[in-house]
């Protein structure tokens, strides 16, 4: 008789939840599909998860949290960790997919594990120029190091000589100069 391996099964289940909702969203993701993909079936999908949208929280939670592990936000260089979030956006775009098809679709699920939020609020609360609070700084952050993910693709078209590395060194000098400065919009 076969082992199983709940934890694997489980885990395989995220991953192929993750991309299958990065890729088609809440309404036009196939649980079948995931089920296939992951190497299971349906029943323990159901299982281990209750239904399709108790799925989709959990994959989009697991995303979350794999970016919180992965890229720790490091309050001694901000903008250093500003390109290291450009980095994970360039490496794992289903992160950033999964998180917008849960703010146009599950908008109830799209609050995210907010103790992983409130962790980096914490983390970075006392390098917060005076005129930000620490949640305004995280926002302008990530809005920083996701801009070129999110960018039209005619807009990044003209301008043909940019690079990764050129626009996350852009990112990096905004943040720097946006924490060297201040205090945006006084003389």
């Amino acid at each position: 008789m076969v082992q199983r391996d709940a934890e694997a099964t489980r885990a395989r289940i995220l991953a192929a939840a993750v991309a299958e909702f990065a890729a088609h969203g809440h309404s036009g993701g196939r649980v079948d599909r995931i089920a296939s993909d992951a190497g299971s079936n349906v029943r323990m999908i159901y299982a281990y998860f209750g239904n399709k949208s108790g799925l989709f929280d959990a994959a989009l939670t697991h995303a979350i949290e794999s970016m919180a592990q992965e890229v720790p936000p490091r309050a001694d260089d901000l903008a250093a960790w500003t390109g290291e979030l450009f980095d994970f956006h360039q490496r794992r775009p289903e992160v950033l997919r999964i998180c917008l098809w849960a703010q146009l679709e599950r908008p109830e699920s799209a609050s995210e594990p907010l103790e992983t939020y409130l962790a980096k609020a914490e983390a970075v609360r006392m390098r917060v120029p005076a005129v930000f609070t620490a949640v305004d700084l995280l926002v302008m952050i990530y809005a920083i190091a996701q801009a070129w993910q999110l960018a039209p693709a005619g807009l990044l078209a003209t301008d043909p000589s940019a690079t990764p590395e050129s626009r996350r060194a852009a990112a990096v000098a905004a943040v720097d100069r946006l924490l060297g400065q201040g205090r945006v919009g006084s003389a």
